[in-house]
């Protein structure tokens, strides 16, 4: 009786892993899409997809079949991003005019010149880079609610869902977050005008 358990608990596992699997090939690409808006670069976004599939498939069997399965992965993908901003160490804000005590003294800080090159300049004025420049300083709240609502066209429902908000949230994240977006890129476009 024991021997038929563990079979049939062996299929369930394999057949599970089919499953997933077959999610994973559908959903990385719209899954990498996302992680690059969240973390503004391809090393983290790389890291951010595979963290969250690796969470996804170690709680698959929680997974409920009939609820979509890119919420859920959505949800996972957001917990794991607010989990990596809140384990980064907290900067120390220092004025570059303050000079800083040493052994030997007081030291002033050189700063360098910030002013693009040619090719940073060509780069910078590429809509997407600003688009990006802009989402990265919005609050990681409005972040991920505008971009999950206007890159991946998500539903409030599906938003809420994934951000473990109520859909009232997600509306007001959502406004807010358009309106900062908006002043940002305004900020932005005013620089090349």
């Amino acid at each position: 009786m024991v021997e038929l358990a563990d079979a049939v608990s062996e299929v369930a596992r394999s057949n599970d892993r089919k499953d997933f699997d077959a999610l994973v090939q559908r959903y990385h690409k719209q899954a990498y899409n996302i992680a690059y808006r969240m973390a503004g670069n391809h090393a983290d976004a790389e890291d951010l997809v595979q963290e969250a599939f690796i969470r996804a498939f170690r709680f698959f069997g929680q997974y409920r079949r009939e609820l979509p399965f890119d919420s859920w992965l959505y949800k996972i993908m957001s917990n794991v991003f607010i989990d990596k901003l809140r384990r980064k160490p907290k900067a120390m804000i220092r004025s570059l005019d303050q000079p800083v005590a040493t052994s030997e003294g007081e030291v002033q800080f050189d700063v360098a010149d910030t002013a693009e090159g040619p090719e940073d300049a060509v780069l910078s004025r590429e809509m997407d880079s600003r688009i990006q420049a802009a989402l990265d300083t919005l609050p990681e709240v409005f972040r991920l609610t505008v971009i999950y609502a206007d890159i991946e066209g998500l539903s409030y429902e599906e938003i809420a869902e994934a951000t473990d908000t109520n859909i009232g949230t997600v509306r007001s994240r959502l406004h807010r977050g358009r309106r900062l977006l908006r002043n940002k890129l305004k900020s932005y476009a005013s620089q090349f005008v």
